[in-house]
């Protein structure tokens, strides 16, 4: 409990706190309306996708595409329980983050035996069997959806969910345990000679970014109240594996600044409907040839002196 009392945290918590309490008394006043509310829960669901994705991809080193399949394990999950079974929805939200996390082991436990392009085709593999379980799952609604549910999360609820998952995912990682992750990214061997279990932290890794994977889709299925497989397919997961590259693989501000970057880009870009991908998939080229480690690289934003600074246990160069 100690290491979460510290002074960064409480001013990162003043700061949202702040953030927080703006924006409301813009949606009070009549300024923000249901277009912008769309935007910001939006762009909240992208940090808590990001952030997740980040701590399997950037900081444990292990090449994800199916954690879209984590969100509409949370998603359905926890409609099911609300509508169907009248649970409370934060209980909920909850509990499908906490089934994610449990198909987050199942599925990472024998996957970790493979590295880098096989893991990635594994995932993807998942992620896709999960849609098509979902396509031919009558009791959910199948291909025509699951609808009806509750909207019982709005602004607030996206905001709060977003903010915990940024304050959990960075007090774990400046722990002994992310430091440890950090340890596996970079050489699994000499963390093995070390004393580091790699199995039982790349699981963990696979668990954890599940939960608020998971926690996502519940934030999604209570706020949108309608629930369709395709919205989970493998295109969710590389828009959120986009925001993770662009933001900088190892880095959680990098991550949040990505999601809301691209969300109200693709905001902007809307009104150019016929030349839109285009535009998107040219700014990103942009990007990525001055930035090629990201808009952050391996960098986090500091609160007092010394501005950014490098990662946990970070020690790649070349950052701007």
């Amino acid at each position: 409990m100690r290491q979460w009392l510290t002074k960064t945290n409480l001013l990162v918590g003043l700061g949202l706190a702040a953030f927080y309490g703006l924006i409301q008394i813009l949606i009070q006043a009549g300024v923000l309306r249901a277009f912008h509310q769309v935007n910001l829960i939006t762009a909240c669901l992208g940090i808590i996708m990001a952030v997740s994705l980040n701590l399997i991809t950037g900081f444990t080193g292990q090449f994800s595409l199916g954690h879209a399949g984590f969100m509409a394990v949370g998603a359905y999950f926890s409609a099911v329980l609300t509508v169907r079974g009248g649970v409370y929805s934060p209980f909920s939200i909850v509990a499908g983050g906490l089934l994610a996390a449990v198909f987050g082991l199942l599925v990472g436990l024998p996957a970790l035996r493979l590295k880098g392009d096989y893991l990635a085709i594994a995932t993807l593999g998942f992620g896709e069997m999960i849609r098509v379980l979902l396509l031919n799952a009558k009791y959910v609604g199948g291909a025509a959806g699951l609808f009806g549910i509750p909207r019982t999360v709005g602004w607030t609820g996206a905001f709060f969910a977003a903010a915990a998952t940024v304050l959990v995912i960075r007090n774990l990682l400046w722990s002994s345990y992310g430091r440890a992750c950090i340890a596996v990214r970079e050489d699994e061997v000499a963390a093995e000679l070390m004393g580091i279990d790699i199995t039982k932290y790349k699981a963990l890794a696979f668990a954890v970014g599940a939960f608020f994977a998971g926690l996502g889709g519940g934030v999604y299925a209570h706020y949108f109240y309608g629930l369709q497989p395709d919205n989970f397919g493998f295109m969710r997961s590389v828009d959120y594996l986009v925001m993770v590259v662009l933001g900088g693989l190892g880095s959680l501000t990098g991550s949040v600044l990505a999601a809301v970057a691209l969300t109200f880009i693709n905001v902007i870009l809307q009104q150019y409907s016929a030349v839109r991908m285009i535009l998107y998939a040219v700014l990103l080229i942009v990007i990525m040839i001055f930035r090629p480690r990201g808009l952050m690289g391996s960098r986090e934003l500091r609160i007092g002196r010394g501005g950014a600074r490098k990662a946990a246990g970070d020690g790649a160069a070349g950052d701007a």
